[in-house]
């Protein structure tokens, strides 16, 4: 289903930790390898000479005593692999999480938890192309596939749910160094399948030496953070089952609130930011009457969950249900229709992944779904509707967001799974049901659908507008509606060679917000200073609410149809433009709207016995 083929894609990375419990690797699949493993190149950066990280201050927190460590910057205290949560293991497996272990002794935190069970392994194929579309040049290009073609699988386990933070504001005696800062809480992508929080890619100092404290966290992914069945409904509290790892997300922030300020940050002044599904992840935060006062700002770069329609026993859509999907399981690993919870969590996980992964459907069902519970209703529904989280939000997405997706799946709607090849009437007809005729007509027009030469390029550009266009647009033009200010931006710079096909691809901006370009890539002085501008709006709206401060040029609020344009290469400057994409967001936006509306009626079931609003 193309719906949710379009999620994450994340950064390859080799950690080379030695974990306390390593568990089975995983097949491949390569669909949704596709979705994770972005520019095998940017990999480069998990693989080089390792910093040397050497002991450093000890906090006294909640939880016990923690000592932290240091890399390049010693003004940087590193703490790695915090559980925020009991491991989901045993008789917690599919259960919303419970609390976090405390101890007595002093942990050394200088050790991630190992990424959350999900498949292992890429498509040798996407990679390649990835890398080909750098154009980086032929030695260039082989020394980086030679590289990623000796990784080693990453280590896996259910009990994952660690975070690490990031923290520039302690004495060496532990104590907080100057009042409080900002906490800003990373959510990864990967589509709700794949991921981790301590990749290579978001692990770098440049935000903590900004003035703010980051968090990164690990949530459950795939089958065992977002698999429901009646079974697991019925052996609930709440009566319902699946959405935890969105559970874990709120459960992650609950910690921040509780223990951050041992480690200089502001449990008052939380700001929750993701790419592509952690994108999906702060919409559907803002949507959970469960996440309510734990954080108090919203960044999501490229993805808003508005347009998924999935519902714990279904709706009127052919989205995938959660019953409906754990069921499918359940008949795929030959197991009988009345297996027990307690059958359920006694299953091997190989077993379990195994037989996702292999299942392109089974895995489309794998994410967060209205359940009564966590969601009351639909992200969209809820962002429609105006009954959000409402806090002040930046939302935007890359200009060529659909580079790495067309071809694994070239339909230009994600409402259409059969687009026609050819023929202008069959294409407006194919595409009116969703948009109505006028603007199917000016679709197929603006996108050129129906000259077979100019097929692919714009099918693609569509498939970036309907995907991440529309829904970030629509969830910040919502959550201003709902009382708060919002800004909008899109990403246009380009990789630096002549030769690069790839265009501001999706992921792309994630190494100017981290500042952790891998120099193989080529980073300009250009990219250096957008890197900088880009830092300073996230960090100004961190601290204040708002990007803007002295030294940058004013962004103004989505109020004013302005959308600020970081380019900086490519003959483009970085600054405000006035309605971005304006006439074709609105050709687009009636297809979201009348899915929504479709399934309103089904929203609007009431909240399942036993679970409380």
């Amino acid at each position: 289903m193309q719906k949710v083929l379009y999620d994450s894609l994340d950064f390859l990375d080799y950690r080379g930790e030695n974990w306390a419990e390593t568990e089975m690797k995983q097949s491949r699949n390569a669909s949704y390898a596709a979705a994770i493993f972005i520019t095998a190149a940017i990999a480069l950066s998990g693989c080089g000479d390792k910093i040397k990280e050497t002991p450093s201050v000890t906090v006294n927190s909640p939880q016990g005593p923690v000592q932290g460590v240091t890399t390049d910057n010693p003004a940087i205290t590193n703490f790695k692999g915090i559980p925020f949560a009991a491991p989901p293991v045993g008789d917690l497996r599919w259960r919303a999480p419970m609390p976090a272990p405390t101890w007595t002794e002093t942990r050394l935190a200088d050790t991630f938890a190992p990424m959350c069970r999900q498949a292992a392994g890429t498509d040798g194929g996407f990679v390649d192309r990835i890398i080909d579309g750098h154009g980086l040049g032929a030695v260039k290009t082989a020394l980086v596939k030679s590289v990623v073609a000796g990784y080693p699988d990453a280590k896996q386990s259910e009990d994952c749910l660690g975070l690490n933070i990031r923290s520039g504001n302690l004495n060496p005696d532990g104590s907080p160094a100057s009042d409080a800062q900002p906490v800003m809480v990373w959510i990864h992508g990967g589509g709700h399948q794949f991921g981790s929080g301590d990749f290579s890619t978001y692990q770098h100092n440049s935000l903590a030496e900004k003035g703010v404290v980051l968090v990164t966290i690990n949530y459950r992914l795939g089958a065992f953070g977002y698999m429901a069945h009646p079974a697991l409904s019925a052996d609930d509290p709440r009566g319902v089952s699946g959405n935890y790892g969105l559970l874990d997300q709120i459960a992650a922030l609950k910690w921040v609130k509780t223990n951050i300020a041992s480690y200089g940050g502001d449990p008052d002044n939380v700001t929750i930011f993701g790419e592509s599904a952690g994108a999906w992840s702060v919409t559907e935060l803002m949507a959970s009457p469960k996440a309510a006062g734990l954080f108090h700002k919203a960044i999501g770069q490229s993805g808003a969950s508005t347009y998924h329609l999935g519902d714990l026993r279904g709706n009127a859509t052919d989205w995938p249900s959660g019953h409906g999907t754990g069921e499918a399981v359940v008949k795929a690993l030959g197991l009988p229709e009345n297996i027990t919870a307690a059958q359920l969590r006694a299953l091997g996980a190989d077993s379990i992944l195994n037989v996702v992964s292999d299942s392109k459907d089974l895995s489309d069902g794998m994410h967060p779904v209205r359940d009564g519970y966590v969601l009351p209703q639909n992200v969209g529904i809820a962002f429609r509707d105006g009954t959000i989280n409402a806090v002040p939000t930046i939302f935007g997405y890359n200009e060529n967001e659909g580079t790495l997706f067309f071809d694994d799946d070239p339909q230009p709607s994600v409402w259409v799974d059969d687009f026609p090849r050819s023929g202008k009437d069959a294409q407006i007809a194919s595409l009116t049901p969703a948009y109505g005729p006028d603007n199917a007509a000016l679709l197929v027009d603006r996108f050129k659908l129906d000259n077979p030469q100019e097929f692919r390029a714009g099918g693609t550009d569509m498939m970036g507008d309907d995907i991440f266009g529309v829904n970030v647009r629509f969830a910040a033009r919502k959550a201003a509606k709902a009382g708060q200010t919002s800004w909008l931006y899109t990403f246009s710079r380009v990789p630096p060679s002549k030769n690069q096909t790839l265009g501001a691809f999706h992921a792309a901006e994630i190494p100017f917000v981290f500042g952790s370009h891998e120099p193989i890539l080529g980073v300009s002085d250009e990219d250096e200073v957008l890197t900088e501008l880009m830092q300073t709006y996230w960090t100004n709206f961190a601290k204040t609410g708002n990007p803007n401060a002295d030294g940058v040029d004013v962004w103004d609020d989505q109020s004013s149809g302005v959308w600020m344009e970081f380019a900086g290469n490519a003959g483009r400057m970085t600054g405000p433009i006035d309605n971005y994409n304006a006439q074709i967001l609105d050709a687009l936006e009636p297809g979201l709207m009348s899915h929504l509306d479709e399934i309103t009626p089904a929203a609007q079931r009431p909240v399942p016995q036993g679970a409380q609003p």
